[in-house]
This record gives C-alpha cells, structure tokens and sequence, in this order.
C-alpha cells in the first residue's frame, strides 16, 4: 500500500471507529424569574415542575430512550444483570418478631419483587401470611407496613402504589386471613397505633389541590378511625386548627393501652409531645414537652411510670422516667443517663437494650427497667446490629447483625442469662473471608477528623488504579452504619472499592455533629466528602479517572453540589432522586420540613445567598467539563419530586463542555425508593454499575484485568 493511501485508511479508519457526539434531547426554555431580596434568578425549566403534563410526559420519553440507547451499547451490560441476579438469588429473612400466639418473620425465596410476611406456631412449619407479590401484576404495588393489635387478632397493613408516599390502610383478621374493613386512602407520612380491638390512628393531609405528586402538603392531622364505620365519620384527634397546625403529626398508643401520645413537629428536627390517660374522665391532652427544641418520644411506660429518649440537655441521647400525673420536663429523672456515644434504645422481656455507636460500630448494653446494667450483649464481630425489643413477657427476643461483607444474618437472645444463639444465617454466594473492611479517619478542610468504613477486596493492589465508589449522606440526623448490600457485593467482587465517610450532618457522633452541617454549616458536609476522596487518592486507593460519587435524595444534593464544586476530581457522578434546586425545594410536598438542615431562600437575604452559592441547579457553568453523569429519579416521586433531577440534567446538558455524557435515568410508575421491585433494581444497578465502569474506560469487567 502506498505512504499516501496508507494514511489516508488509517485517518478514515479512525474516523469511523471514534464515537459520534451524544446529540440530547431539546429542552425548551421557558424563563421565569423569581426576585429574592431584590435579586432576580432566571428558572428556564421551571415548565418541568408540571410532573402531569403532555410535554413533561414527552421529555421523560425523549430523555429515556438517549439514555437506554447508550447504556445498551455497553458490553457487559447483560453481564452484569446477570451477576447481580444470580447473587440476588438467595433466601432472606428479617427478624423475627412475636404477635399473639405466632411468630412472624418476612421472606424471600430469591427473585421474588417483595418479601412475604410469613408466620409460625410453635414448631409447625410455617405459612405465607401476607404475599405483596400478589397485590399487583407489575410489582409496583408494595406492603408499606403492617401494625397488629395487642392480642394479634387483627391487623392493619399499608399498601404503596407506583412507590407513592401516599398509602392505602387495608383491615385483616389475623386468625382467617379476611379482609374485614373498606380500604382507607389518602394515607401518608402515617404508621398505624391500634386502641385495644376497636379502632386505630392514624395521620394524613387533606388531599391537596393539582398534582398529588407535587402539591404542597403542611397540615398534618391525627384521626381515629373506629372499626365498621366509613372514613369519612373518622373523627380528627389533633391538627386541623391553626393552633395545631404542624406539617408531621403522630400518634401512638400505650402497649397497656392506657395512654395515647401524640408528637408534633414542623421540620425533621424537633417535636412537642402530648399525652392523653384514657382512663382520665375528661379525656385532657396534657403537654408534656411544648416547644420543639429538642427529639422526645415516650418508649414504654410502666404503671403510671413514662420512660421517655429525648435528647433535651443531652445531644447524644438519655433515657428519663416521669409521673404520668406530671409528665413535664420539670419532672423528668435520668435512669440511663447521657453517654459520650449516641444512643439508640428498644425495649423487651421487660429490660432496655441500649445500643451506642461508638465511631458508627455498635455496642450494646442491657439495662433493668431501674437504670442497673446487666450486661453488655456479645456481638459476632464489628458491625451493626439492630432489634433487642419484644413483648414485655416475651422470653426470646431476636436481633440482625451485618456489615459491609458480612450478610445480614438474625441471632436470639436469651435476656435473662444473656446467652445468644445463632437463629439464621443465609446460603449466599459470597465469601465474606475473602474481602475486608477498614475503618480510617481523616482530615476535613477544617481540620474536623472524619471516620470512614473502605470496603475490598483482600490483597488489594494500592496502585492509584482502583474502580471506587465514594458514599455518603450526611444529613437529617441520619447514621451511615455498616450493613451489607447485594449490590455492593457485586461492585466488591469486580474488583470495586466502597467508601463510606460519616459526614458531617449525620447523627453518628450526636446532635452537635449533626448541626454542624445543617443551613450555613452545609458547606462542611461537602467540604468533608471532597476530603474522602483526597484521602482515598493520597493513600492510592483510586485516582480521578478511577472515582465515582453516589447519594441518594439527600445524598444527591452531596454528589450534585460536590461535582459541580470540584468536577475536576472526579470521573463519574451517580445523584438519585436528589434535593438539587435549593430556593424552591420547600415549595413541594412537605418539603418545607427540611427547613432545619437547609433553612429555605425565603429566611434572609444571607440564608438565600447561601443556598444559591451551593444549589447544584444554580451553580452549573458553561465551558465547564463535567464527570459523566447519569442521574436516576422516578416519575412518581411525591418526597423529592422528580422536577430537581429534570431541571439538573438539563442544564448539564445543555452546559457540559467535555466529552462526558450527561444521562438521566427516569424510572416510570416508580417513586423515591422504597418498595421497589427486585426486578427493576436489579436493572437500575446493572445500568449504574455498567455507566460507571464504562466511562472508567473498561471495555470488559475490571475482575478480567482489562481495560480500554
């Protein structure tokens, strides 16, 4: 071949081998602009906010078939679906619990959507009590939760369609398994608290105006329904004036059934808390904490006896007992007083067990009802450990423990000579001996120490070449603690490494941890994510080519602030149904409840250009190369609507200088995330899994020790 058509075949061939730009879907803008203390802020795709219209319909349509045309040009795409089923595929069960003469317990065989409540007598096999599999053809019919009556005769479980927040209360007898009441509807943010046999509580929102994914929802109200009458002769208990106007309301009754509690809040943070004596002839609500300055519930009472967790003078939590005659904080005397770790309290066989976390790992104490300590219970190894409650004459109780390799596995406890006996252990195929967790602690850019869980294989190569996922929250209070995942193992076992700071926010270390990433402390959440991953690629477990981020609703916020922060650092950004437009997230839903960890655009001209300085709607730029980005949400998200994702991925899109994709996954007839079939999560994470090692430039799975 000639020097001249030799290198006019290799330019042609190159050429043809490179792949075509991404061309995405048009989004119409639409400016509206909003004036904040004097300062406008264009919203070009605040058209998106209308989750029922035809053309938001069309854009979903538009942007899912973009995304399913790439993610099915992946190779090993199927093959990862595949990995991921066939681990899936294994028996698992909850921990037990006790209700009348059975014992309960939810299962699942493998692949089935949705576990099934199963129950056992005595030592006679067990049978399926509540199949949720059967409740629609499509699987996005879920069991929400199920609440029995203190005889266990009868329950009442709750029902989620499409993953809506909003619930349906279904009546049951226990003994012949009929359904003995119409359906309750327009149920949300509610459990169910039974008063003896005849009726239950139960809280909700008057049905909002438009949009029941979208409306906003602020008045929460507390009603009791009385078995064999209609809902609408359901009688309001609390809320519906403006002097008990608060936007989360609940109520809870007695396991004597003496008393009812009522909590009510405006923000995740912070309750009141009623009581009413049934026994009182005047049937008096009497406050017990009235302000919302701090987190109290009342856990079991004794007699006339409250013992109530609050963490009022005591950010990491104590346990106090009051007169019920005079519940007031005046009162209150310590029986487990506070700790230098945060705890975490259930009750059972008439003890307490007291669970710390000490640096996010559990240790658990069990307590006579008159604050003497018992013992400390004896876990498998370091990890999390949850359950240590039952009846008050329950003679075993039962507790789950896991961690990041360690598949959760349910253990009895004999409470009065503290012995413990393995009750349940699956068949998976996974060698937890063959991977290893460490936990390292780490320096934020204020010089705070952070503590972080790095999961791996053993023998791992600290080569700076590592696929890594980057974890984390960090906010609302809520702990990160170790607990094993299906589909982590299937990253584990690809050779993956799995981060997972304790970011500032969380509840790991307190309520003094938690504030200092609350409203203008928000910052340091981020500040200390960023800093996980300095610390992962100084200790060269990754480099920036290697580094995928991931968070969920709150967690999103983390990922789409951070990369919009820092994109240089990191390859691939993974938001799920994330809070990303920050001046107008409190005008859904019940949204304005998260005012105590974010403060809203409407508080002061400083709480506004704080919140425009991080919001990752409002921060992305033009010329600005950012990670390839696949954002995941569901089209019937009522929590964290799907309009934040939408708004996000069209303006990365339409900003996006470098060659990373920008994709949206949208999820039809899905909602923020509980109740999701197997089926489709098991396709949404081979779908993740597969975007992300593909723009790490794997050409088959890393474990085959080839790269592209």
């Amino acid at each position: 071949m000639r020097p001249l058509f030799a290198l006019l075949f290799i330019v042609l061939l190159l050429s043809c081998s490179k792949k075509a730009p991404i061309v995405y879907p048009e989004t119409n803008k639409e400016i509206v602009v909003d004036t904040f203390f004097g300062q406008a802020v264009e919203d070009p795709y605040r058209w998106l906010e209308d989750d029922r219209s035809a053309e938001t319909e069309d854009w979903v349509s538009r942007q899912n078939e973009i995304t399913f045309d790439y993610l099915q040009e992946i190779p090993y795409r199927e093959s990862l679906k595949a990995s991921l089923t066939k681990l899936w595929n294994y028996e698992k069960r909850s921990t037990p619990f006790v209700e009348g003469a059975y014992t309960y317990f939810y299962k699942n065989d493998g692949l089935q959507n949705h576990y099934v409540l199963y129950r056992q007598k005595d030592n006679k096999a067990p049978e399926v009590f509540l199949d949720p599999n059967s409740f629609s053809e499509d699987g996005t019919t879920s069991l929400a939760g199920v609440r029995f009556t203190k005889d266990g005769s009868r329950l009442a479980y709750l029902i989620s369609e499409g993953g809506s927040d909003w619930r349906k209360i279904i009546v049951m007898n226990a003994a012949s398994k009929i359904i003995i009441e119409d359906t309750l509807s327009n149920v949300k943010f509610s459990s169910v608290s039974w008063k003896n046999n005849e009726g239950f509580y139960y809280a909700s929102y008057d049905k909002p105006d438009g949009s029941e994914l979208s409306a906003k929802t602020d008045q929460h109200k507390l009603y009791y329904h009385k078995l064999g009458t209609p809902q609408s002769e359901d009688k309001v208990v609390f809320g519906g004036t403006d002097a008990q106007k608060h936007r989360y309301v609940g109520g809870y009754v007695s396991d004597d059934q003496r008393y009812l509690f009522i909590s009510a809040s405006n923000t995740t943070s912070g309750n009141k808390l009623f009581m009413l004596d049934f026994n009182d002839p005047k049937q008096k609500l009497t406050p017990i904490v009235d302000n919302e300055d701090s987190d109290t519930y009342v856990l079991d009472t004794d007699g006339s006896t409250l013992f109530l967790v609050t963490n009022l003078d005591a950010p990491n939590k104590k346990l106090v007992k009051a007169n019920a005659k005079t519940p007031s904080v005046t009162f209150w005397k310590d029986v487990i007083p506070e700790q230098k770790d945060v705890l975490s309290i259930s009750s059972g066989s008439g003890y307490f067990f007291a669970e710390y976390m000490v640096d996010a790992l559990s240790k658990v104490y069990q307590y006579e009802y008159n604050g003497a300590l018992v013992r400390e219970i004896e876990l498998p190894a370091s990890g999390s450990a949850s359950g240590f409650s039952g009846k008050k004459k329950q003679d075993v109780l039962y507790y789950n423990f896991s961690n990041y390799h360690t598949p959760s596995s349910s253990f009895s406890l004999n409470p009065s000579t503290g012995e413990t006996k393995q009750y349940w252990t699956p068949e998976i195929a996974f060698n937890a001996s063959d991977f290893e967790s460490k936990q390292v602690f780490y320096t934020s850019k204020d010089g705070t120490k952070v503590p972080m869980m790095i999961t791996h294989k053993k023998g791992l190569k600290l080569d700076g070449k590592n696929p890594t996922i980057l974890y984390g929250y960090g906010g609302f209070n809520i702990n990160l603690t170790p607990s094993f995942s299906i589909t982590n193992a299937v990253w584990l076992m690809q050779g993956g490494v799995y981060a997972v700071p304790n970011l500032r926010g969380g509840g790991e270390y307190g309520k003094a941890w938690h504030d200092a990433g609350t409203k203008t402390n928000k910052q340091n959440v981020f500040d200390d994510f960023i800093a996980a991953a300095a610390f992962l690629m100084d200790n060269k477990y990754t480099n920036p080519n290697f580094l995928a981020i991931r968070g969920g609703s709150n967690g999103g916020l983390l990922v789409g602030a951070c990369m919009t922060q820092r994109p240089e650092l990191f390859k691939v950004a993974l938001p799920a149904v994330g809070v990303l437009d920050m001046l107008r997230y409190h005008t859904f839903t019940a949204g304005a409840g998260w005012a105590y960890d974010y403060g809203t655009a409407e508080d002061s001209k400083e709480m506004f250009e704080y919140l425009k300085g991080y919001s990752p709607v409002h921060n992305v730029e033009a010329n600005t190369a950012y990670p390839a980005t696949l954002i995941t949400t569901g089209d019937h998200d009522d929590r964290v609507v799907p309009a934040h994702s939408f708004k996000f991925a069209a303006q990365l899109q339409q900003m996006q200088a470098g060659s990373n994709p920008v994709m949206i996954r949208i999820e039809t007839n899905a909602g923020h995330g509980a109740g999701t079939p197997v089926d489709k999560t098991i396709e949404q994470y081979a779908d993740i899994f597969a975007f992300t090692l593909y723009n790490m430039g794997y050409k088959v799975l890393p474990n085959k020790k080839v790269k592209g």
